[in-house]
């Protein structure tokens, strides 16, 4: 009886960042199967976005609507708020996968899960809570009516009354809220998983410094986070589009995108490499621990070996066929992987992934500075300049 309630308080809570007001809407509607958000994503966004064009076409004013003036309007609705549910129906999952992994194979031992099924319900309830996601609308409505004192960039970003008429007031009032809405929400889920990160590195894990991942047992998180790369892709093609709109408008020079860029490069180091840090205390901890363990058991076990293998030949024993020569091999090995343990559960790969996801939709700006005939010379001259 003992034994099936300890195995009880030791079941594994199932852990997800979905859910909230909006997505139990989507799955009453259908919209929203498992994990795959796309659908609600595509309704949301493109919904949005066919009105204006209708009420534009009524009013007799397509040529605002299709002008390359408002193409933020455009890669917000079409492009970021659908690629906002691609995301976290692709990293759901592999979130969820994270906590199993390090819950299955005892990274977290059986005596913290307790805690960690704490945090997780403690996660659930803010995600399903109405407060946060009403919290969000609210931002998102006050920054409307707000943006004209913000000097927001962008002909989109705020309103014109020059745009006043029926499309306009529409996105105005409901397709730019609705955007920052769904912005503001996936910040929520970011701070969700950020204390979820940190949480977990507040309990006692048992990291190992010899686990061929090179993190101890936490390289799963690399994989995690590598789906962000969505995530950022959809930041950055709405700064594209904002920049664009600026430069078009002649608010803004094409110089001011350089220092832009390492900007949007720093923040988002921040955001989705900064979090992984929470961890490094406790890897340097294992590094220094394994380092102290497994140097002191090298150097007793390279002793014995000289002094059986490389004292008198009186004393050797037949070379061929031994284990003990495997063994030193073996042991050199683990002793590098301990070595070479980082401190951080990301790699250069990581870096480079999340990088080209940010830099990726800037580059159409390139465009507005050099003719496309212009640009395609000087990419040639600098891919045969040797």
């Amino acid at each position: 009886m003992a034994t099936r309630t300890l195995d009880k308080e030791n079941e594994q809570e199932d852990f997800s960042l979905l859910g909230g007001p909006l997505h139990r809407l989507g799955r009453r509607v259908g919209l929203v199967r498992g994990t795959n958000t796309v659908a609600l994503g595509l309704v949301l966004g493109v919904g949005a976005a066919l009105i204006p064009v209708l009420l534009a076409i009524v009013g007799g004013v397509t040529e605002n609507v299709f002008s390359l003036s408002v193409i933020g309007a455009h890669v917000r609705l079409l492009l970021v708020i659908p690629l906002f549910f691609i995301c976290e129906s692709v990293l759901d999952p592999r979130a969820a996968a994270f906590v199993r992994v390090i819950v299955h194979s005892k990274l977290v031992p059986d005596t913290e899960v307790p805690r960690l099924n704490a945090e997780i319900k403690r996660i659930a309830w803010w995600r399903d809570s109405w407060l946060p996601e009403s919290l969000c609308l609210l931002l998102a409505v006050l920054m409307s009516i707000d943006a004209p004192r913000l000097s927001l960039p962008g002909t989109t970003a705020v309103f014109d009354p020059s745009h006043a008429a029926a499309a306009g007031m529409w996105y105005w009032i409901v397709c730019l809220p609705l955007f920052r809405f769904l912005a503001f929400r996936w910040f929520l889920r970011l701070v969700l998983w950020w204390y979820c990160l940190w949480r977990v590195s507040r309990l006692q894990l048992k990291l190992v410094p010899t686990h061929p991942d090179g993190v101890a047992g936490l390289g799963y998180l690399e994989v995690v986070h590598a789906e962000f790369a969505t995530l950022i892709f959809a930041i950055s093609a709405a700064v594209s589009a904002t920049f664009a709109e600026g430069i078009l408008a002649g608010s803004l020079n094409f110089s001011a995108i350089y220092p832009a860029i390492v900007l949007i490069l720093f923040i988002d180091a921040v955001l989705f490499l900064g979090p992984m840090c929470v961890f490094t205390p406790k890897l340097w901890l294992c590094r220094v621990t394994g380092l102290d363990t497994y140097m002191d058991f090298a150097s007793r076990y390279v002793i014995a070996f000289d002094r059986k293998w490389l004292g008198t030949a009186a004393h050797r024993e037949e070379l061929l066929g031994t284990s003990d020569l495997q063994s030193l091999a073996d042991l050199t090995n683990s002793l590098n992987v301990v070595t070479k343990m980082r401190l951080v559960p990301a790699t250069y790969r990581l870096a480079l992934i999340l990088a080209t996801a940010a830099l990726v939709p800037l580059l159409p700006l390139l465009l507005l500075q050099y003719p496309i005939t212009e640009l395609a010379g000087k990419l040639f001259k600098m891919a045969f300049s040797f």
